[in-house]
């Protein structure tokens, strides 16, 4: 899964770098501006080595390296058309009939690299699918496997019963036999379970990952016609004679660009990999230093904070500040649930070889479909919240390589179990 999404997301950063590099080689012919080649040269830069990466991930497929081969190509023939554009207008610094005419030869271009890189994410594709199917066939075996050991465990029972009424000795040995089955069952049954567990972190998984590919998708379709939007009101503006109509509607446009720009970069951050800073740490200690951060909230609603340490946890290694932020929204969420005197209760363990925080309240609680959207970009139940809290508190414990999930039943209270 990783690797398909890796291969997907560079494809995708490919189509951002072209559109990116061709939006300032466009705003260099409305603008003449110089400094628009320098991010049109840097497009390129990224292109090629983000084209190497992809080289790498796909060496051990034939039919992809192919494809990879026909997409530099037409790559190739997408900058040389740039490059021709830019030498025709560096000499007159005129947008000539040439240039309007050799438009579609460029749009075409694009469309032909975008149409060759939907058939490669769609291939990769496909090889995860195949992945997971075997992945399905094995769980189905294991299933098999298990109702099969029931069955023999059941008549072993009987087999013993019937032994007992007949000799004491084979009784108490066959007795014996019957443990031991019932102890290969029972691990079975936990590994079964075990099983089970990681299956539905895979969908959380999947669902986080395809959440970030959408967010991805979304600032690249939105950023470019932005970009637009700004290097032409540039344009008007130094056009325009200054009159406080004009001024107004050029603010006007401005501000509500660069909070459209600040929306998708807060949706790219709640879906991005948290670059972290590893040190090693107690939860313990991060703990109480997150709930000194929201003491005032706390002390406002006077609620009663519960603490169960374990005292001898050991140290983990941790990016302190992330781990803050992600604690510190689970806990606010948590406060903001509760009317006053309620009752905070954080648990804090170390079981099966990895430490484990519980973060409870007695609030209001969650619905069934809340539950089923808790971790998804802009959803929340709060009137003035932006959504963006638990997505990036998931980002943040799925990059420490942890796992997040909650329990809520309404009207009673919700529990986070965070586990390292």
């Amino acid at each position: 899964m990783n690797h398909t999404n890796e291969v997907i997301h560079n494809l995708d950063n490919i189509i951002g770098f072209i559109t990116k590099g061709e939006s300032a080689f466009r705003g260099y012919l409305i603008t003449d501006d110089q400094k628009l080649l320098t991010t049109y040269d840097e497009s390129i830069r990224n292109t090629d080595s983000t084209f190497s990466r992809l080289k790498i991930l796909t060496i051990d497929n034939r039919r992809q390296q192919k494809n990879l081969d026909t997409l530099h190509l037409l790559i190739n023939q997408k900058f040389q058309w740039i490059e021709s554009i830019i030498a025709d207008f560096s000499s007159t610094h005129k947008i000539t009939p040439f240039l309007l005419k050799g438009d579609d030869r460029g749009i075409t271009k694009t469309r032909n690299i975008e149409t060759h890189i939907a058939k490669m994410k769609q291939e990769e594709r496909a090889l995860w699918l195949e992945r997971s199917q075997k992945v399905s066939e094995y769980s189905g075996i294991i299933q098999v496997l298990n109702v099969l050991s029931i069955v023999i465990a059941v008549l072993l029972t009987i087999y013993s019963i019937v032994v007992y009424n007949k000799e004491n000795k084979e009784k108490l040995l066959a007795s014996k036999k019957a443990d031991e089955y019932k102890s290969q069952l029972q691990k079975q049954v936990k590994e079964l379970a075990s099983l089970n567990t990681e299956l539905i972190e895979l969908r959380r998984m999947e669902k986080y990952l395809v959440t970030g590919r959408i967010a991805r998708v979304i600032a690249h379709e939105v950023r470019n016609p932005l970009t637009n939007i700004n290097l032409a009101c540039e344009q008007l503006q130094s056009e325009i004679s200054d009159n406080d109509s004009a001024k107004m509607l050029f603010t006007m446009i401005n501000r509500n660009s660069e909070r459209i720009n600040q929306l998708v970069s807060d949706l790219l951050n709640s879906t991005r990999v948290a670059e972290l800073s590893f040190s090693e740490a107690s939860l313990n200690e991060i703990l109480d230093a997150t709930l000194e951060l929201a003491r005032d909230r706390i002390e406002l609603k006077q609620i009663y904070v519960v603490k169960n340490y374990d005292e001898n946890i050991c140290k983990i290694p941790v990016d302190v500040d992330k781990m803050k932020i992600a604690f510190l929204n689970i806990i606010v969420n948590a406060v903001e649930a509760m009317e006053e005197n309620g009752t905070l209760e954080i648990s804090i363990n170390n079981a099966n070889n990895r430490c484990a925080v519980k973060i409870s309240d007695n609030g209001r609680g969650m619905k069934k479909g809340e539950m089923d959207r808790l971790f998804e970009p802009y959803f929340t139940t709060k009137e003035k919240g932006n959504g963006l809290g638990l997505a990036n508190t998931q980002n943040i414990i799925l990059a420490h390589k942890g796992n997040i999930y909650a329990e809520s039943e309404f009207g009673k209270g919700t529990s986070f179990t965070i586990t390292f």
